[in-house]
């Protein structure tokens, strides 16, 4: 009885607008705050690129953010919008792609040995700027850049794996619309009626 009533009080509108506690949205503020500390470092006040890789950065974390506080009306609007991050997100790489390029300075590969290391890196537990604070502040523009490409990398495979599970779900549930039918239905057969019926 308790676990219906429980069912009953949750209503159609799912339990959503949890970003914070999204690895994505945890991992993406990282990538804008190390952006923002990259583009002071390595560009000159004026240059348009700052505006481009901290709008791109920007938008990364907060579409997933909105994504999430979509996720309890539209499933589609959640989709739509991660794929905004991740998309952002691959905009934003291909400026630290251009970075390394420009200034002649290799991109790592996953055989180089400080790749390996930052993967090591990427495992701990609940990490934050500190974390990779040695790697995105460092002296050397290579390692910087590499950096910032690698964990832009995490998010993007995260994200991808997110918007599958996002697929499946709506595919196995449903949108807004189902949920509504069906606890329409179950309201009707627990014989709670209708408002205003």
């Amino acid at each position: 009885m308790e676990e219906n009533n429980k069912k009953n009080s949750e209503g159609f509108i799912p339990i959503h607008g949890g970003y914070k506690n999204l690895i994505t949205y945890q991992k993406s503020e990282i990538v804008y705050d190390g952006t923002i500390y990259f583009t002071k470092r390595f560009f000159r006040k004026y240059d348009r690129t700052i505006d481009q890789m901290v709008q791109a950065a920007r938008s990364g974390k907060q579409n997933i953010a909105e994504a999430s506080m979509a996720s309890a009306t539209s499933k589609e609007m959640e989709i739509k919008l991660t794929n905004v991050a991740r998309a952002s997100l691959e905009e934003l790489m291909i400026d630290y792609k251009d970075f390394l390029r420009t200034h002649q300075l290799p991109l790592w590969d996953k055989n180089h040995r400080l790749y390996q290391r930052f993967s090591e890196i990427n495992r701990t537990p609940n990490a934050t700027y500190e974390t990779y604070r040695k790697a995105i502040e460092n002296e050397e523009p290579e390692i910087c850049a590499n950096a910032m490409i690698c964990l832009i990398n995490v998010v993007s495979y995260l994200l991808n794996l997110q918007i599958r599970s996002l697929e499946k779900s709506f595919l196995e549930e449903g949108g807004l619309r189902e949920r509504m039918y069906k606890a329409r239905v179950e309201n009707r057969k627990s014989g709670g009626g209708a408002p205003g019926n």
